[in-house]
């Protein structure tokens, strides 16, 4: 079995990349789902986010509401560190058991964790390849804006918090550039997929 890192930044397209790696028969997951799923009620992550960051970022139902814990976080290096150290933990034994299971049932396939931040966290070491998704700047900002929906300001923000993508590029075994047409960032993936089963480990 292959394990794969897809990462890139903000915006870059690495959901569709991981779309069409799924297509092509990789199992994929993404970190953000598993994210989620840890902080519902009874999930391992949630418990320890209340306690850290009291019920103000409830919502009326007991859900957290992920826009109210973000503004606490993201402009606080400490408190974000604080919710990483929580959620992390709980989101990697949710990476490996699907690792595990895939194992089980597919043992010659590809499983594919698409995450913002593998090399940040150094969760890339994990990995028996690392695959990066880039687009140009403002493709990023353009990108995000219409998809999220929010002020010019806050992309570039968030942006400006992120790892370059020249220096993540570094890491990566691969690279799929999506600033062209989606047919071109479909044949990239398809010629890394083969590479990747092509791969003896």
């Amino acid at each position: 079995m292959i394990r794969a890192g897809l990462t890139g930044g903000l915006a870059t397209g690495k959901s569709f990349v991981g779309s069409v790696f799924a297509e092509l028969g990789c199992h994929v997951v993404r970190a953000d789902d598993l994210g989620h799923e840890v902080m519902l009620p009874g999930g391992e992550a949630y418990a320890g986010i209340i306690e850290a960051f009291g019920t103000d970022i409830l919502e009326p139902g007991g859900k957290i509401d992920r826009r109210k814990l973000a503004s606490q976080v993201f402009n606080d290096p400490e408190k974000l560190s604080r919710l990483n150290s929580i959620v992390h933990p709980a989101v990697f034994r949710r990476e490996e058991e699907f690792v595990e299971n895939v194992l089980r049932t597919d043992p010659s396939g590809i499983v594919m964790v698409e995450a913002a931040i593998l090399i940040e966290t150094g969760r890339y070491r994990w990995f028996d390849r690392l695959i990066l998704v880039v687009c140009t700047p403002e493709q990023q900002l353009e990108r995000a804006l219409k998809r999220d929906k929010t002020s010019r300001e806050e992309v570039a923000a968030r942006l400006s918090r992120q790892m370059p993508l020249e220096e993540k590029r570094r890491f990566a075994d691969y690279v799929i550039d999506t600033s062209g047409t989606k047919e071109q960032t479909i044949e990239q993936t398809r010629r890394v997929y083969e590479s990747l089963r092509s791969i003896k480990v």
